[in-house]
């Protein structure tokens, strides 16, 4: 065989040296505001040591039973007696320490994801020149290997569990972004229009009217972003971030197939139970609780009424009390 064919030969048209243009951006980021990275990575690794040490200085039966108690209220008897056997398993196997460094890391990068994507849907649901701009973003995050934002995070933000929350936000807030657009631009034009007839300002139409009507498919998103950082967990394992995405790459490294299925078997667990709370959060409160036949509602029961009518119709009521007065 000639060892020419062996190696892929030079291009022979224009080239646009797109990628040496990103590595001279990176590098101008870390010597021009090397100090903002800085700061961000001592507030993001403050913030998860907080949490890590919150979730990990109790015994694991408390954190047990709080987590039990949750699924109780939130889903009922059999959620949280499947939710302790699970987390059980998960101290059996020895891998409590690092399923609490994984939830503590799914929580701090979930909620600063969820803070910054609601604000950009709103925004986005209020201007078609937003929305335009923000999808083909929101294309770009979703649609790039993940592993790629770890190349220019490991270099702002050096190894460990930083960088990890870092690709973990980059990755999971879009749909927190789309689903808010989406919910907000579903609310009933009659009833917004009607709120401005009666003289509410925007900032109270999107207050009492458009965010509660839009709010179980903006907890839809939630859910979704909270579930897209639980997948990059193996990810941020790669950058020292530890947890059970760590003991899956320890597992790899070893080609230890007990160690890969022990971790593996946890971040499954936490997943169902972390799914499931979410999940919950956007069902009306009637459908969370257990109804007998006896039990069902009445022509005189306000929460009779259909679904999107009775909540448009108050809501429109309170956006126009302040004109009636």
């Amino acid at each position: 065989m000639n060892p020419s064919l062996l190696h892929s030969s030079p291009p022979t048209g224009p080239v646009i040296p797109l990628g040496e243009w990103v590595e001279t951006f990176i590098d101008f980021l870390t010597t021009s505001l090397g100090w903002l990275f800085d700061g961000l990575r001592a507030a993001f690794g403050g913030l998860y040591d907080l949490v890590d040490l919150v979730l990990s200085a109790p015994p694991f039966w408390a954190i047990i039973a709080v987590i039990a108690l949750l699924g109780l209220i939130l889903r009922g008897w059999l959620f949280a007696a499947g939710s302790a056997l699970g987390l059980v398993l998960i101290v059996l196997l020895g891998q409590w320490g690092n399923a609490m460094d994984t939830l503590a890391l799914v929580l701090v990068a979930s909620a600063i994801a969820i803070v910054i994507s609601v604000p950009l849907g709103i925004l986005a649901a209020r201007s078609s020149v937003a929305s335009a701009v923000i999808k083909p973003i929101l294309d770009f995050m979703q649609t790039m290997p993940a592993f790629v934002y770890l190349i220019p995070a490991l270099i702002l933000f050096r190894v460990g569990i930083v960088p990890g929350i870092v690709a973990t936000i980059v990755f999971a807030m879009a749909p927190g972004v789309r689903m808010t657009e989406l919910g907000i631009r579903g609310v009933d034009k009659e009833v917004v229009e009607a709120a401005h007839a009666f003289g509410s300002s925007p900032r109270r139409i999107l207050r009492q009217i458009q965010l509660p009507l839009a709010m179980p498919t903006i907890l839809a998103g939630i859910n979704q972003v909270i579930m897209l950082s639980l997948s990059m967990v193996v990810i941020a394992g790669m950058v020292g971030a530890g947890g059970l995405g760590g003991e899956v790459v320890k597992s790899l490294g070893r080609i230890d197939v007990a160690l890969g299925f022990e971790a593996g078997l946890s971040v499954v667990i936490l997943a169902i139970i972390l799914d499931r709370m979410t999940a919950a959060l956007g069902l009306p409160r009637r459908a969370l609780r257990r109804r007998t036949p006896e039990a069902e509602p009445t022509a005189a029961d306000p929460e009779a009424a259909p679904t999107g009518t009775a909540p448009a119709a108050a809501a429109a009521d309170r956006a126009a009390e302040p004109a009636a007065v």
